[in-house]
């Protein structure tokens, strides 16, 4: 299949505007925002070939690959992380742009992207914005967009309330965190990189392909296009320390750069727990360790603003 420049892409969105709607209507803003969505794409300019509500999250993986082959250049996807990470799967190396619409509770993925939180902001972006390439992380037979973890956020994204989520948002997150802790229990990880081995214990892992965690920035210098894996554990096997250290990543990790500690980099590893663990794939359990993680380089299609740099 012979794939468009960015260039080329960009011009044909902007000129003919041949696009699909995908929503989440069980996200967090989802349900409320659709039908103003709809009509915001439609007084845009963009000529809506398909559009699809989803409330069952069963029937999203049917619906984006729909999206994706009813003729549109731009298949726009609102919801959080979950279901922005679905779309990244199905559109990956696909000759088809992706249009983010955050929606969700971090929006983790939209931060990394430096996309606009704001509903008409980020509907202007789609119509004004530039087509990108950015990387993907693979893990388990699945691409991610952000984060593939294993430990307390694994518990966190099977116990995590519903209702929670929509009356504090992000703020769910750490305080069922910080009510399962007790309970959990250590490992102990080895990782393969380059021919080094790296052995820790811990309660908690990340694998990072995009910039943010839990809304937050990982590093000074993470991107989501920079053709690296960050690594990083959360304490060790201490469960106060474990609290201490998600502290301080939550206020220095914006500020420290990816040489210094406790980042590991790369572009692929293998990994093995003791014992062997799920893994969080961006908020959906998916896989279990072993298991090898890969960056794929420019493996997306994106809309993202005009200042964003595209490496």
């Amino acid at each position: 299949m012979e794939i468009r420049t960015k260039a080329a892409l960009t011009t044909v969105i902007r000129a003919q505007g041949r696009a699909a709607l995908v929503v989440n209507v069980r996200s967090r803003r989802g349900r409320r925002h659709f039908a103003e969505v709809r009509q915001r794409l439609q007084a845009a300019g963009l000529d809506l070939m398909g559009v699809w509500p989803v409330s069952d999250p069963a029937d999203l993986p049917q619906r984006l690959a729909s999206a994706a082959t009813c003729g549109a250049d731009l298949v726009v996807v609102g919801g959080g992380d979950g279901t922005l990470s679905e779309a990244c799967h199905q559109l990956a190396h696909r000759d088809v742009c992706l249009g983010v619409l955050p929606l969700g509770t971090t929006n983790n993925f939209a931060r990394s992207l430096g996309l606009p939180l704001n509903l008409s902001e980020a509907v202007r972006t789609l119509t004004e914005g530039k087509v990108a390439d950015v990387d993907l992380g693979h893990a388990a037979g699945r691409h991610f967009a952000n984060l593939t973890s294993l430990g307390v956020s694994v518990l966190v994204a099977e116990h995590v309330p519903h209702g929670l989520k929509r009356l504090l948002g992000r703020a769910a997150y750490p305080l069922t965190a910080l009510a399962l802790l007790p309970r959990h229990q250590p490992f102990r990880a080895r990782l393969r990189v380059d021919g080094e081995v790296y052995e820790l214990a811990t309660h908690q892992l990340n694998i990072a392909n995009g910039s943010f965690h839990a809304g937050r920035a990982i590093a000074a210098d993470a991107g989501v296009d920079d053709r690296l894996l960050v690594v990083y554990r959360l304490g060790d096997a201490n469960r106060l320390r474990l609290t201490a250290a998600t502290v301080r990543q939550a206020l220095y990790g914006p500020y420290r750069p990816l040489a210094r500690s406790p980042f590991l980099t790369a572009d692929k590893l293998w990994l093995e727990t003791d014992p062997p663990l799920d893994l969080d794939i961006d908020g959906e359990i998916r896989g279990r360790t072993p298991v090898q993680i890969t960056l794929e380089a420019n493996a997306l299609r994106v809309m993202v603003r005009p200042s964003f740099r595209d490496t």
